[in-house]
């Protein structure tokens, strides 16, 4: 019994996972194999099998293998992405301050990378479901534009309400949608069956060694097969290896391998389908629902990739690469579900932008590809080096193949450079300008943290000498502070200003693992420093919610209880000015224009804002 449960739950799962996880590269096929033609290659036979032949080979290696095979081994406690990737390579290599720099330089550039595709996929999906409608009429043409900045914009607002609800269909709808790609390319494959003669990877490497220039141009189109290969590997914390395993190699996989076999099957059969040859292989009657069934998919597609960017922001707050945003949890009893306004109405702007700025899908095309395959590429060397500490002669393998894929990416990375004029200079330039704002953010806390110590008072300095000289007022004090061995600026400001202390006094800091979550029972960590001086650290994983007062109810199982009436939380807030620090002024004036969009620490932390008391310091840098 307990095993069909087992069986019956990891069902689930997959089906859960094909509209979050495989919604991306799902929805591949209404663009990817028309652009392979799209850039002067003429769609005759042998050039239709020489494409499906190193799309095949490319989805095998890279995401049959690569992705779901070997990556999806090496998660951090479960959970997965570039961030956690780079967490968990850090902890696994123990090495030198130059290697640990090393690490967080390519987690934090992958994931700067990562927005560009956020922001091009609603964009480029959305654009290609619409197109079908000119398919269905061209009278329909000059609607395309209005009714895909319609879709993306309703989805974009309906963000705050959270997903919960419409998250239920999702799986439904991607298994009709996938449904949908194999019905109709097994029957287009049936009419011309010579076409499976492209699983030969001959055709691929004889068409390489004959038109070398023309294969390294066709790999950029190809490359549109993978984009969303990534997401497997960063939604798996979500639903686990098992079930994102077993929806792609029974479904997902077969799908669209049929589909994109379909349409060049079509295409062998009408060179002139080349136009669009995903919605010219449905008969005429069926077009106009398959445009509203592949508008549905690339909506679920686009939601699982704004779902993704607030992840990813979320984990960069809590690795200290961004300033603390306004976050709204949507649900109260799935924990990930969140919702964060700055990047929603920052991503709506950006995509309705890009949605003008190239005016068709396969304008976007040219700016897609830059930023996933240089994410891939940043993936394999963090692998990389988590295999080289993995004992054992297994790992020699293991970086054998990650080799070979890393040699495959680079060429798929080199290919698609060749598309920066034409529109792939935008997810570069803003991968380089989020790059910048993540790696100011980083260098000006720790230059911040740096400038503390040398002014703040040590804390043991302060338990020996001072303390006992100061006289104690009822109630209990609580300062945040980021290091513990320093006295909190606020309490140095307030023993200035009002000389007195509590009758009991907390120095609590928040310490966050390179694990995405922290059981209950290891949340917190008492000392006794001195009589009514007590150093309280609470720990969360990288994905967990910073919920101080909750965590602080734990306090009784260590014999102490904070009354709400007399607990006072004390909190410093720095103003960041140019100094003779370690920063650039243009830096400087950057993180000081970051620190007034953080949000406040009461209300990042969920303090009551009754009870907190907020204390102004300068910071020069």
């Amino acid at each position: 019994m307990d095993q069909t449960h087992k069986k019956s739950s990891t069902g689930m799962l997959a089906l859960a996972a094909l509209g979050v996880v495989y919604g991306d590269i799902g929805t591949s096929p209404l663009y990817a194999f028309k652009e392979a033609f799209a850039h002067g290659m003429t769609p005759t036979e042998p050039n239709v099998l020489a494409a499906l032949s190193a799309l095949f080979w490319a989805m095998t290696l890279i995401i049959s293998i690569k992705y779901v095979w070997v990556v999806l081994k090496f998660d951090n406690e479960g959970e997965g992405g570039v961030l956690a990737l780079a967490a968990l390579a850090n902890r696994s290599t123990r090495g030198t301050a130059h290697r640990t720099l090393l690490i967080a330089t390519g987690g934090i550039f992958a994931a700067a990378l990562f927005y560009g595709d956020a922001l091009i996929t609603p964009a480029i999906s959305v654009l290609s479901a619409v197109e079908g409608l000119s398919i269905a009429t061209p009278a329909f043409e000059k609607f395309i534009i209005p009714i895909t900045v319609g879709v993306i914009a309703g989805l974009f607002m309906i963000q705050r309400r959270g997903t919960g609800s419409v998250g239920k269909l999702f799986g439904p709808v991607t298994l009709l949608w996938f449904a949908a790609l194999a019905v109709l390319g097994a029957l287009s494959i049936a009419q011309t069956p010579t076409v499976l003669q492209a699983m030969n990877p001959m055709y691929a490497i004889n068409f390489a060694i004959e038109h070398p220039s023309a294969m390294f141009l066709l790999l950029s189109a190809v490359f549109l097969a993978l984009t969303g290969g990534e997401a497997l590997y960063a939604d798996m914390g979500h639903f686990g290896a098992k079930p994102v395993r077993l929806a792609w190699y029974g479904l997902v996989c077969p799908a669209l391998l049929l589909n994109y076999f379909g349409q060049g099957a079509l295409v062998l059969r009408s060179a002139d389908a080349i136009q669009n040859p995903f919605y010219l292989l449905a008969p005429d009657w069926f077009t106009l629902p398959l445009v509203a069934l592949a508008t549905a998919a690339t909506v679920i597609a686009s939601q699982a990739t704004i779902s993704g960017a607030y992840s990813m922001t979320l984990q960069a707050m809590r690795m200290g690469y961004l300033p603390r945003l306004y976050i709204l949890n949507t649900s109260d009893s799935q924990r990930g579900q969140i919702y964060i306004p700055s990047v929603n109405w920052a991503m709506l702007t950006g995509v309705i932008i890009l949605v003008f700025q190239f005016g068709s899908s396969s304008a976007l095309a040219a700016a897609y590809g830059i930023a996933v395959s240089g994410t891939m590429i940043i993936t394999t060397l963090l692998t990389i080096f988590v295999t080289l500490m993995l004992p054992g002669r297994t790992r020699i393998f293991l970086l054998l193949a990650l080799a070979t894929f890393g040699l495959l990416e680079l060429l798929f990375f080199s290919s698609n450079l060749t598309k920066v004029a034409s529109g792939g200079w935008m997810p570069l330039a803003l991968g380089l300008i989020l790059f910048v704002m993540l790696s100011t953010w980083k260098r000006g806390s720790v230059l911040i943290a740096e400038q503390r110590r040398k002014i703040d008072i040590p804390m043991s300095a302060f338990i020996s000498g001072a303390m006992p000289e100061v006289p104690r007022v009822p109630g209990t004090a609580v300062y945040l502070t980021a290091d513990p061995s320093m006295v909190p600026s606020a309490l140095f400001h307030n023993l200035k200003h009002f000389k007195v202390l509590h009758e009991r006094t907390l120095f609590l800091h928040v310490v966050t693992a390179d694990v995405p979550y922290i059981p209950q029972e290891q949340r917190l960590e008492v000392k006794q420093l001195a009589p009514g001086m007590i150093d309280v650290a609470v720990h969360f994983g990288f994905r967990q919610e910073t919920d101080i007062p909750a965590a602080l109810q734990g306090l009784a199982a260590h014999g102490l209880e904070l009354e709400p009436m007399t607990t006072t939380f004390f909190i410093a807030r720095s103003n960041v000015v140019d100094g003779p620090g370690g920063m650039a002024a243009w830096r400087c004036a950057l993180f000081s224009w970051m620190t007034r969009q953080s949000e406040g620490a009461a209300s990042f932390f969920n303090l009551p804002a009754n009870q907190v008391v907020e204390l102004g310091t300068k910071v020069m840098l």
